[in-house]
């Protein structure tokens, strides 16, 4: 059973940083697309970053600059540092993976607040 597990989350000041974690079981070549998605309260979860096999990275324009994307294939991780955090980058964060073989998988999510 493939499981995706999210780490990382937490409460934390306007300016702060969170590290976000997705350990995953799948086989890394079977990997097509991760990406971690958000949803704040009362809006639709929305993609905030993402990787794809290849390497290629997008980000969403309001988080461009301050958040980073990365993976470890090795550890079957991929990562979200998060810097410069804003109120608005409340919500729970979700790790999202795709196979090569269309298939969708999603992490528990990971609450983070930004408050002070």
């Amino acid at each position: 059973q493939v499981q995706l597990v999210e780490s990382g989350g937490g409460l934390v000041q306007p300016g702060g940083s969170l590290r976000l974690s997705c350990a995953h079981s799948l086989n890394i070549f079977s990997l097509n697309y991760m990406g971690w998605y958000r949803q704040a309260p009362g809006k639709q979860r929305e993609l905030v970053a993402g990787i794809s096999r290849g390497g290629s990275i997008d980000y969403a324009d309001s988080v461009k600059g301050r958040f980073t994307i990365s993976r470890d294939n090795a550890k079957k991780m991929v990562y979200l540092q998060m810097n410069s955090l804003k109120p608005e980058d409340t919500g729970v964060y979700y790790c999202n993976v795709r196979t090569v073989y269309v298939q969708e998988y999603w992490g528990q999510g990971t609450q983070v607040t930004v408050s002070s």
